[in-house]
């Protein structure tokens, strides 16, 4: 019985970190995508002359370059921690911020 806790336990890890990157990180993509369509004027209709288009919004603008910048920095942290592990090193979050450290 011991060895299905233990099971389970590795099981709901895999499973949030396969939710959170897997498809949190395209989620957010996507979030950035239309939030910069907001910052534009949130509007995909083509006006005719004469008619005014919607206003820009600069809170889309940001909010969409944020979610861009959380997406590359995870994407970083990813390849980061690949390469680091192929050279024999580790991820550490030790001090709150990533480094590579020797593995002991």
């Amino acid at each position: 019985m011991h060895t299905l806790g233990l099971a389970l336990d590795g099981a709901w890890k895999v499973l949030l970190t396969s939710l959170v990157l897997g498809a949190g990180l395209p989620a957010l993509f996507a979030v950035g995508v239309r939030a910069m369509a907001y910052g534009q004027g949130g509007d995909a209709e083509v006006h005719g002359t004469g008619t005014a288009a919607p206003a820009p919004h600069p809170l889309g603008r940001v909010v969409g370059v944020l979610c861009f910048a959380v997406v590359v920095l995870a994407v970083a942290l990813g390849i980061t921690f690949v390469v680091a592990t192929g050279f024999g090193r580790a991820l550490s979050f030790e001090h709150g911020y990533p480094t590579i450290v020797s593995k002991s």
